[in-house]
């Protein structure tokens, strides 16, 4: 019988839809496996597991936490985003979140375009450092999500700390990126059923990884053109150089041979170009990686005018 049949039967207080959604999400699993499709067929035999994530508050509430401003006015604020702080109010992370601080220091900007996730227009992840823009006023709002969605006069430059060294020095991948068909919570990818994803990449410095026993680590410049979930991560590990401290799609093997071992991705939200969704004006902004990332980065003799210093 179908797979959301069968939950039904456990859970009839539950949607369709809702058991869908659990299902697109990797809270299902079936017999230890994330189940992949609602549809699919089980047994009665089969060891069903449904996880039901607690729910996000509605109002997210702000929280005085400091945030590292590089620009602000009326309607943006630009926010270099240390590593671990998680950019909304989410299952397993209701509060102590980038909203939450935006929302004390600014509580005008509640319910800009939502209120479970106002002011937000794109996102990092969680152990990604770096820049990101947040939307004051809803014509910022609206001009960004325009700008955005059709990358128009948007340019966003990560720096990645890699092991290995991809086969050119500059290139571009382009492909579908979806999600893992064994395992829902990963990204992948794939032949069908994605969404296009695009990253210019080159090579800044490659060399021997002194802290290592063993293998060469280099700093890879990535311009994205696509905003796809964990794209640059899934790009690079498909070049068979994976960001160090990746717990999803790296090497744990290579991560423990580093002296420190990482305690999270070495990726970086480098650079931001954008035109203001109000006034116009064309805004540029650059934020130095933090120091857990330099403890990899001094390895690299990169010029000056890509922003690095040994």
């Amino acid at each position: 019988m179908r797979l959301d049949l069968l939950i039904l039967e456990s859970h009839p207080d539950f949607s369709r839809s809702r058991i869908e959604g659990l299902v697109k999400a990797g809270f299902v699993k079936v017999n230890g496996i994330t189940a992949v499709k609602a549809g699919m067929k089980v047994s009665r035999d089969d060891e069903i597991s449904v996880e039901v994530p607690p729910p996000v508050p509605p109002v997210p509430q702000p929280q005085n936490i400091p945030l590292d401003i590089v620009f602000e006015d009326g309607d943006i604020a630009v926010i270099d985003k240390p590593p671990g702080l998680v950019v909304h109010p989410a299952p397993g992370h209701l509060d102590g979140t980038l909203v939450n601080a935006m929302l004390h220091h600014c509580p005008d900007m509640s319910g800009i375009g939502g209120v479970a996730r106002p002011g937000i227009v794109h996102r990092l992840d969680r152990d990604t450092s770096g820049l990101i823009v947040v939307a004051k006023s809803q014509p910022a709002m609206d001009g960004l999500v325009k700008a955005f969605s059709g990358r128009r006069g948007v340019e966003k430059t990560y720096l990645a700390i890699c092991h290995g060294r991809p086969p050119l020095d500059a290139g571009r991948i382009e492909n579908l990126i979806g999600r893992h068909p064994a395992d829902r919570k990963r990204m992948a990818v794939v032949a069908r059923n994605g969404k296009p994803a695009v990253t210019n990449y080159r090579v800044l410095a490659a060399k021997p990884a002194a802290s290592s026993r063993k293998g060469v680590l280099s700093a890879v410049e990535c311009v994205i053109e696509t905003g796809r979930t964990h794209q640059i991560r899934v790009h690079l590990a498909g070049l068979s150089c994976p960001v160090i401290g990746d717990a999803v799609y790296g090497k744990s093997a290579l991560d423990k041979a580093l002296a420190p071992p990482p305690a999270r991705q070495m990726l970086h939200a480098w650079k931001l170009s954008l035109r203001h969704p109000v006034t116009g004006r064309e805004l540029r902004f650059e934020a130095p990686p933090p120091p857990d990332m330099m403890v990899y980065a001094p390895l690299f003799a990169v010029v000056a005018d890509n922003g690095l210093r040994t």
